[in-house]
């Protein structure tokens, strides 16, 4: 890859809005998520003293899992959120991790100087961009020849449950209008390699995982949490406006997920792509 990529056009970058929202429910999930449910596959490369940024990285729950396994090396977490980087300071601040620091900023434009960090991570964050390739191509910017990209995205699309309801169906096909509505791409995690390679990347090893919720405990709490998603996080209003949902249409389909939940042989399956994409030595 060319250390100097020629820059995308900046026109509308971001998506025109975050289909989630920062609603309890939408939390929930997020602070859910560790390096060994959600970023196993870098787990070998966070060594001691290793450098860290996680681009969009939320509440920081995978941030500060991140930074207990490079410290003394230091890891800083990035999430275009206020509200959300001053929850995941106070998060760490109170669990006594010091060597991460939380600050507000812009995937497409970091604040940071060229060759920075040993790995640039992010989780789930590539699919709510309009241009994930810009966004490849600015944390390649700052990784250290010989550091590495690593990125991993759901797959809506290759998502499956059992037992199959009319509910759960339309839950999927209104989530998909809202979130393309909003410039992304809810089957992101398919099109990773894809859009490493047109970020110039040429050394690109591929992987995937899965997150399974078979247990009686993970059905109540995955489908509780997506219950109240669809009625009270930012998924709400966005599909009535958009005009591919109805008040009637969300409620049924969060008694589908409750319905679902209290199947004691139910099963879902979120599938994730994942990429590691290494930066070229100096020389």
């Amino acid at each position: 890859m060319s250390e100097n990529p020629e820059p995308l056009p900046t026109a509308e970058l971001r998506a025109p809005g975050y289909t989630h929202g920062h609603h309890e429910s939408v939390l929930r999930s997020h602070t859910w998520r560790t390096v060994e449910n959600s970023a196993a596959y870098v787990a070998p490369l966070l060594s001691p003293s290793t450098t860290v940024l996680d681009v969009g990285c939320g509440p920081g729950t995978i941030t500060i899992d991140i930074g207990l396994r490079v410290a003394p090396g230091r890891v800083i977490g990035v999430d275009a959120s206020a509200d959300v980087i001053a929850a995941a300071a106070r998060r760490s601040q109170d669990l006594g991790v010091d060597n991460v620091e939380f600050v507000v900023g812009d995937a497409y434009a970091l604040q940071f100087e060229d060759d920075r960090f040993d790995i640039v991570h992010a989780h789930q964050t590539l699919q709510h961009l309009a241009d994930p390739v810009r966004a490849l191509q600015e944390m390649f910017r700052v990784t250290k020849p010989g550091g590495v990209v690593a990125a991993r995205d759901a797959d809506y699309g290759g998502m499956f449950w059992f037992p199959s309801t009319t509910g759960l169906d339309q839950w999927m096909m209104v989530y998909q209008a809202v979130h393309r509505s909003n410039g992304g791409e809810p089957n992101a995690g398919r099109s990773m390699r894809h859009w490493a390679l047109q970020a110039g990347f040429d050394d690109v090893a591929c992987s995937a995982s899965m997150w399974s919720f078979g247990t009686e405990a993970e059905r109540a709490w995955w489908g509780g949490l997506w219950a109240d998603r669809v009625l009270e996080s930012a998924f709400a209003p966005q599909a009535l406006a958009l005009g591919v949902a109805d008040e009637a249409d969300l409620q049924r389909m969060s008694t589908s997920w409750h319905e679902w939940l209290q199947a004691p042989d139910a099963w879902f399956g979120v599938p994730h792509g994942e990429i590691i994409a290494r930066k070229p030595s100096a020389g």
